[in-house]
């Protein structure tokens, strides 16, 4: 049987330029840090059960 321990936590998501999921993790300093190896990247915080919509593509 598989854990569920995850299901209700915040996940962060570093995003780079291109709109590409690099790293996810729900740490968020650890998210942080992964963030600053790419240049123009950004954190997101996803919440469980949130509706996320794609990023655009170009």
């Amino acid at each position: 049987m598989a854990c569920s321990c995850a299901k209700n936590k915040t996940t962060y998501k570093v995003t780079n330029t291109d709109g590409k999921v690099v790293y996810s993790s729900t740490n968020k300093p650890t998210a942080d840090s992964v963030a600053r190896r790419y240049p123009g990247s950004t954190v997101t915080e996803h919440k469980p059960g949130a509706k996320t919509t794609p990023a655009p593509t170009a």
